[in-house]
């Protein structure tokens, strides 16, 4: 029987290198650290990329599926090194990329009748194996805004706004996704909730109208609260306030330290 040509090992002219080459959009089982249940089961969005050399033609992109099919049901946080370190390796790559997106759910009590519900929140767990380890990881917070202007200007109510805070932090010690949504829902005017009844609603407007916060408060406040935390080395957070009286969105964004002077690494945690 003929041997089967092995065409992306051929030799490619063009004298180009490839920075990522991979798969996107696998959907795929993985397991969260869930701090107050242990585990959370959930499915990623998983892209996985190398780096290709010049001379090769392309990379073997079935291996990508077959790596993860190896770490079925220990896809977590503690082994992507393991993980991007299997990717090196099967694909002769010098450099490895992972990014899993995933929604993470939590338990919320309203804040007045106490019901119940769980709460979505998009996560992100971004990876990178060079000579050393770098890891990103991305939450994804929703939050309530009320307009300080408005409040100021107007002689009843104020408008509010829908507002998505997304923070990324390299760590050198593990932190719990649930504490890092709690500290940012701390900066907005009001939480958001899944389940309000009418008392909690009355609750959260209030709130709201008694916090008033700009785009800009509320980058400021988590950047307060971020540069307490001594396990995070550097984070980016932005905000967007998706506004209900004009035709734009709000932004504002603070990354601390600045990437040219912040570190490239974190352990694994």
């Amino acid at each position: 029987m003929n041997r089967m040509r092995d065409m992306q090992m051929e030799r490619d002219t063009r004298n180009i290198a490839i920075d990522k080459v991979g798969v996107k959009d696998i959907r795929y089982p993985i397991v969260v650290m869930d701090k107050n249940k242990d585990q959370q089961h959930t499915v990623a969005r998983i892209n996985m990329y190398v780096d290709l050399p010049h001379h090769f033609k392309g990379t073997h992109m079935s291996r990508f599926v077959e790596i993860l099919n190896q770490y079925r049901g220990e896809i977590t946080m503690r082994n992507m090194g393991g993980l991007l370190q299997a990717m090196k390796d099967r694909l002769n790559a010098s450099c490895a990329h992972i990014e899993m997106d995933f929604p993470y759910f939590i338990e919320k009590q309203a804040p007045v009748s106490k019901a119940r519900s769980l709460m979505e929140y998009r996560c992100c767990l971004r990876g990178t194996l060079d000579e050393e380890k770098d890891f990103v990881l991305v939450v994804e917070v929703p939050l309530t805004a009320l307009c300080p202007c408005s409040r100021e200007i107007s002689e009843r109510g104020a408008h509010n706004q829908r507002s998505s805070v997304t923070v990324e932090v390299r760590m050198d010690k593990f932190i719990w996704i649930e504490d890092l949504i709690s500290w940012i829902e701390e900066c907005g005017s009001a939480p958001v909730y899944a389940l309000l009844k009418r008392e909690d609603e009355k609750a959260v407007t209030e709130e709201a109208y008694d916090n008033p916060m700009f785009v800009e408060d509320i980058v400021r406040a988590a950047t307060l609260k971020l540069k307490s935390v001594p396990e995070i080395t550097w984070f980016r957070v932005e905000c967007e306030n998706f506004e209900s009286i004009h035709n734009h969105s709000a932004y504002a964004m603070v990354e601390f330290p600045p990437r040219t002077e912040g570190a490239n690494t974190t352990p694994e945690p």
